[in-house]
């Protein structure tokens, strides 16, 4: 079942690409899509059995991101509908061609159990997301693509070194199955471990948006498309989390979580710090936006790095983000859509002129600044008292400040753009919008709220049983 998952996408690519027109490719991709969702929860009830002698196998960890990877391109496949209307069949059949395999990709990324194995899965998600960065054409999209290829691929081949000295560290065990790293990780060569460990942290923190390696992440964001930068921002920096959490895993296991735990602090702190300074002179909507991922990606890292109830509360705010900013670039994309541009100074009235729209803006805004009710006030709060309870007081002092300055930086913008009379007279009433462009929005943030007033039994079963794994010694 886990090697169907990878390959229907595929399929599904090559027959959009034979097919004539985009309509019909829109429903292949919302077919495959459902297609996916409905595997991904027939795996909430029942695991799949490995495959391909334990090179493919989905443990907790890996289904709660293949989830939420479904889950946000079945609203994003809802949502090309309208979004996708006005382009040209050749681009919009290329769009939905690398998304589909995309898709593949990042499933791959989930489901893989062998380090080599998750090094080219993560590999080929860079290549392909890429190409969806620049959909509009435009020059400074360019720019952004080519700044993110450079930027990943050298992460990458950082994290390809990191795997070649894990596998040094391995020369007993020879074997980069996860299963067996794990069941003999008291037979690794401490020193290679470590070494291994710093390399592949840096090369998948790349991919992550970490600070040192986030300069990619602003412009990136700033030029992809709406559904893009959803699908980015939400699932794909999840899979370069989870390659993270599997090299945390190997280091509980072989007793270094100590050391792994102190850089994630370290990473963790640097990229809250980063976002807070450089969110708050933005003029752009969407660059913001890249500099709030920065910010929860530093905020995942803390929560891994503080241990205890921290685990539990990185993994839950996993869930929030991914969502929350799911819904912020479904905005983002309604947004341009209607201005032609994201720079801040030129949306105004958001509320006056498209409603539903401006709604959703300041309930994507309560989401990611983590206001109560909304699931990312509670993840945050839970990380916060794992700090608290770690004695670690200064950085909890540090962590509030930075996320006091950055909710002060987001307001300003948020606030400005959905408040106040439009530029245009002529958009000072009611516009119509789009039924397809309004509803994924919605249901994502429906979900953050829902995780966050009521916690559904079997998501906290996971996430507990998924934050156990690295606890004790």
């Amino acid at each position: 079942m886990l090697f169907v998952l990878i390959v229907v996408p595929f399929i599904m690519a090559g027959l959009v690409f034979i097919l004539p027109n985009k309509r019909t490719g829109i429903l292949l991709f919302i077919a495959t899509a459902l297609f996916h969702l409905s595997c991904v929860i027939s795996f909430w009830k029942k695991t799949p059995q490995a495959q391909w002698q334990n090179y493919l196998s989905l443990d907790v960890l890996g289904l709660l991101i293949l989830s939420i990877i479904s889950a946000l391109f079945v609203t994003v496949s809802f949502y090309l509908i309208a979004y996708l209307k006005k382009e040209e069949d050749r681009s919009a059949r290329l769009f939905l061609i690398c998304l589909l395999v995309f898709l593949s990709t990042m499933t791959l990324v989930t489901v893989s159990r062998h380090l080599g194995l998750l090094w080219i899965a993560v590999e080929a998600t860079t290549f392909f997301s890429a190409i969806l960065i620049n959909f509009h054409r435009a020059p400074q999209g360019i720019e952004a693509t080519w700044k993110f290829l450079l930027i990943c691929s050298v992460g990458i081949a950082l994290a390809l070194l990191g795997t070649l000295f894990m596998a040094v560290a391995a020369t007993n065990i020879k074997s980069l199955l996860l299963e067996e790293l794990l069941s003999h990780a008291s037979s690794l060569d401490v020193s290679w471990l470590k070494l291994s460990v710093i390399f592949l942290l840096v090369g998948y923190g790349t991919k992550m948006g970490l600070v040192p390696m986030h300069s990619w992440k602003p412009d990136t964001y700033g030029e992809a498309p709406g559904p893009v930068g959803a699908l980015m921002s939400g699932a794909l920096t999840s899979c370069a989390f989870l390659s993270i959490l599997r090299v945390g895993q190997i280091c509980h296991q072989a007793g270094q979580m100590a050391f792994f735990q102190s850089i994630m602090l370290l990473l963790g702190m640097l990229s809250l710090f980063v976002a807070s300074i450089f969110i708050l002179g933005q003029t752009d909507f969407k660059r913001m936006l890249g500099y709030s991922s920065i910010e929860h990606m530093g905020i995942l890292a803390l929560g891994i790095g503080f241990g205890g109830t921290g685990f539990y509360g990185s993994l839950y705010h996993m869930l929030n983000n991914a969502f929350a900013k799911g819904l912020m670039f479904l905005v983002a994309g309604n947004l341009y859509r209607q201005y032609k541009t994201s720079r801040a100074k030129d949306i105004k009235g958001v509320l006056r002129s498209y409603p539903w729209t401006g709604v959703l803006l300041l309930a994507g805004f309560l989401c990611v600044t983590g206001f109560p009710p909304f699931g990312t006030f509670f993840s945050e709060l839970m990380i916060l008292n794992a700090a608290i309870m770690g004695k670690h007081y200064w950085f909890a002092a540090l962590f509030v400040l930075f996320l006091a300055v950055i909710f002060i930086g987001i307001s300003k913008i948020i606030l400005r753009m959905a408040l106040g009379v439009p530029r245009d007279k002529s958009l000072d009433h009611p516009q119509h919008e789009s039924i397809y462009l309004i509803i994924p929005p919605v249901i994502l943030g429906l979900i953050v709220l829902i995780l966050g007033i009521y916690m559904p039994a079997c998501v906290h079963e996971a996430l507990q049983t998924a934050s156990a794994i690295f606890e004790g010694q």
